[in-house]
């Protein structure tokens, strides 16, 4: 089983990437994703930041490094930035956005084809694959069964089978909006929103009038209240078939995160109980954790 890194989907500082992947480039991961998928406006980093960051890292990594595009397009400037990315010439490129699949297979290149894009069954697949897709993330409220489900009936069409990313550690990203919710809880609009998302490294916490935890806040981007954990679950992974689990950016302790997945695909026990919630992949609400309501 391999290893990858994800995008970072929160907004930090330029030097906080940067040594951020510096510490990333000595760690045991297969493949490494690079680039901005929430927010056009979080421009810490453009284009030929990231392409001179693949390059670096590519001298320092074994490491697999794909370009990550924005999950939702809104606006032309959005579009000819996404064609430039396309057209890196260099890099494999995960597309979040159908606009992205459409530029990558009118120009017959291999992609992956990310989390954001809506794909439930066979036959969705295997449009994908014969545009180009070699690699398939699939949304993150999928369950092991449907998964099985859909890759069984792609099988069945008789067209190349992509390897399977499963995303098993992060805080899963959920929905997009055009609306800017940091900056609506600043109370700035979104065309003026003073950057805001760089003050909360790990989104905004959105609390139950319990204090129960029910999504994070990242700018357009609603996610999960708790990190989702699937550690536990290794085993149902690989049963599966999954060729790679995507590990996703937090602001602290990915080190000890990555120690312990890489631990457990070189034939450490896995736990027999994780923190944070795993109830997608048992087909239960994401917010749950499975051993707590006895499905484990």
């Amino acid at each position: 089983m391999k290893l990858s890194l994800g995008p970072v989907l929160f907004y930090w500082d330029r030097k906080t990437l940067l040594d951020f992947y510096a510490d990333m480039a000595s760690q045991p991961l297969d493949v490494i994703y690079l680039g901005e998928t929430v927010c056009s406006k979080r421009r810490a980093m453009g284009l030929d930041d990231w392409l001179g960051l693949a390059r670096e890292l590519s001298q320092v990594s074994q490491a697999e490094v794909v370009l990550s595009g924005l999950a939702l397009v809104e606006a032309a400037s959005e579009l000819a930035s996404l064609k430039r990315l396309c057209d890196n010439g260099d890099l494999r490129v995960e597309a979040n956005d159908m606009g992205a699949v459409q530029l990558l297979a009118e120009r017959r290149l291999p992609f992956v084809g990310g989390p954001a894009l809506n794909l439930y069954n066979g036959h969705a697949l295997a449009e994908l694959v014969n545009a180009g897709m070699v690699r398939w993330v699939p949304p993150v409220e999928c369950s092991g069964a449907l998964i099985r489900q859909a890759m069984a009936q792609l099988r069945g069409l008789d067209v190349t089978v992509p390897e399977l990313e499963i995303f098993a550690y992060g805080h899963l990203p959920l929905a997009y909006s055009a609306r800017c919710f940091t900056a609506r809880a600043e109370n700035r609009p979104k065309d003026d929103c003073q950057f805001c998302c760089q003050g909360y490294p790990e989104g905004i916490p959105l609390l139950s009038q319990e204090g129960q935890a029910l999504f994070t806040l990242n700018g357009i981007q609603t996610m999960s209240g708790d990190v989702s954990n699937l550690l536990a679950d290794y085993a149902g992974l690989s049963a599966c078939g999954a060729n790679l689990l995507r590990l996703s950016p937090r602001a602290a302790g990915m080190n000890e995160v990555i120690t312990m997945f890489d631990a457990v695909r070189r034939g450490a026990t896995p736990p027999l109980a994780i923190g944070g919630c795993n109830g997608y992949w048992h087909g239960q609400p994401g917010m749950l954790r499975a051993e707590e309501v006895g499905l484990c």
